[in-house]
């Protein structure tokens, strides 16, 4: 359903994208931001699927300023491969890349942006700093309890697992209380439970959450 397509960025750089586009007019644009395993096929399938909802999706690959074409698996060697690539990233120049997937998701109305594990913690921070869009999910961003202190500037909602070894429950409620206005939601599952493709999916908490994250953008897009 989707293509590659080049995105430039304020400063210049150019890197690739996955755009998908629905079969009828766009109820919205939704950004998608990977996990430390690139834009590969999982990332592309979520894409795909936001369009099939009648979204103009773009992924945009914000390693391309570390090392273009990066598709990773989940097996040891592509996780430790993936946070070696993502300790190198510049997270502000990366903005910048998410900023112009904004501006192209854009021509299909309002903007959603959402992303898992690191792009879970890129949509908390773009939710605060990134101009164009309209609303924030994240999915297990293990950077945003870190990150607790961000205002959003527009509606946001968190999804996490309960048996997340990665983010504790003690900063997951932190978040909370700080925000009362985010919605958060846990699930009975662990790190990466939305991704058909690791150990830790979980099927009914994948479809719960997408569920919740389709309604979600519905209210805020269209």
């Amino acid at each position: 359903m989707g293509e590659w397509i080049k995105l430039k960025a304020s400063d210049g750089f150019e890197l690739a994208a996955w755009r998908a586009e629905p079969a009828g007019a766009p109820k919205g644009g939704i950004v998608v931001i990977q996990e430390i395993f690139g834009v590969n096929h999982h990332i592309r399938s979520v894409t795909d699927r936001f369009a099939a909802a009648g979204y103009l999706a773009v992924a945009p690959a914000v390693f391309d300023r570390v090392q273009p074409g990066v598709e990773l698996g989940y097996d040891p060697a592509g996780i430790q491969e993936g946070m070696a690539i993502a300790g190198k990233l510049d997270r502000e120049k990366a903005l910048l890349d998410v900023a112009a997937a904004t501006c192209d998701a854009a021509s299909g109305g309002k903007v959603g942006i959402v992303g898992f594990c690191m792009g879970g913690t890129f949509a908390w921070v773009a939710s605060a700093q990134t101009p164009g869009l309209a609303a924030a999910v994240g999915y297990y961003g293990g950077g945003v309890v870190a990150a607790k202190a961000l205002e959003p500037k527009i509606p946001t909602m968190l999804h996490f697992g309960e048996k997340d070894d990665h983010i504790p429950l003690a900063g997951v409620k932190e978040v909370g209380e700080l925000h009362r206005d985010v919605q958060i939601y846990l699930y009975p599952a662990g790190h990466g439970f939305h991704c058909d493709e690791r150990a830790s999916y979980d099927a009914d908490s994948a479809k719960l959450a997408w569920q919740r994250t389709l309604e979600f953008f519905g209210r805020h897009l269209g």
